[in-house]
């Protein structure tokens, strides 16, 4: 499997509690600036569970806009 850098982004956050879960789109671009604009509109729902261009499943929609990252952790990351 790839290692996606968004994703490693993210996992990096999470652990060290820059970003607290469940996070929104704007919790997701407050803790990881630099990615284009489309990537914070996009990724999130792209990669959760269910997506219907099955894309790899990395998050789960838990309430409206707020996601979490599915345990454990994918591509050797923790």
């Amino acid at each position: 499997m790839r290692r996606h850098a968004v994703y490693s982004r993210i996992v990096y956050e999470i652990n060290n509690a820059t970003l607290k879960e469940p996070f929104t789109v704007a919790d997701f671009q407050n803790a990881c600036p630099g990615f284009g604009r489309g990537t914070y509109r996009v990724f999130l729902y792209k990669h959760r569970i269910g997506n219907p261009g099955n894309s790899t499943e990395l998050f789960e929609l838990v309430g409206a806009g707020k996601f979490k990252v599915i345990r454990p952790f994918k591509y050797d990351l923790s």
